[in-house]
């Protein structure tokens, strides 16, 4: 086995995915509870992403040695990745080309049997507005960030996906 696949096969590298969506989670706390910064829909909506890769990180973590744990845990990482670069991009879109045609709604669209943002109010409530630009970082707007930060879980995807995908218990051809 090579060394990115064995560290693929192993709790630590699901930790790391787990802790890093942890930290942009306990960032976007931050940013709305100590920084009073408004998150708009598309921002709880990115959130539910980061908790998406969170748990895709907290299911590899159970069993890594299990190709099917890795395979669920690759898939709901990458579908949380996309949909979160995805969403990252039409927010920058918004920001950049603000027009009163294209906004956001002011509530999230959760299903009825599920609604977050009465479940978790301090967490999962949008109280700004999408159009608004609140925080910017070396000249670029967290919605930038966001977009680096998808992008940078979908490449660390990219990187795994063959590691993750192989089988622990085949031979090495360069044992």
């Amino acid at each position: 086995m090579t060394v990115i696949t064995r560290f693929a096969h192993s709790r630590s590298s699901w930790f790391i995915l787990a802790s890093t969506a942890l930290g942009l989670e306990l960032s976007a706390l931050y940013f709305q509870h100590i920084m009073k910064l408004d998150p708009c829909v598309m921002c709880i909506y990115q959130r539910l992403a980061v908790f998406g890769i969170l748990a895709a990180g907290l299911i590899g973590m159970t069993a890594p040695k299990y190709r099917i744990v890795r395979i669920l845990a690759a898939i709901i990482w990458a579908i949380s990745a996309t949909w979160g670069l995805k969403l990252a991009l039409s927010l920058v879109d918004m920001q950049t080309n603000p027009s009163p045609f294209s906004t956001c709604s002011f509530l999230p669209e959760f299903p009825a049997w599920m609604p977050l943002h009465e479940w978790f109010p301090s967490i999962m409530m949008p109280t700004g507005m999408c159009t608004d630009v609140p925080w910017v970082f070396m000249g670029v707007t967290m919605a930038e960030w966001m977009v680096v930060a998808f992008s940078g879980f979908l490449v660390a995807w990219l990187l795994f996906i063959v590691p993750i995908l192989s089988g622990s218990n085949k031979p090495s051809l360069y044992k």
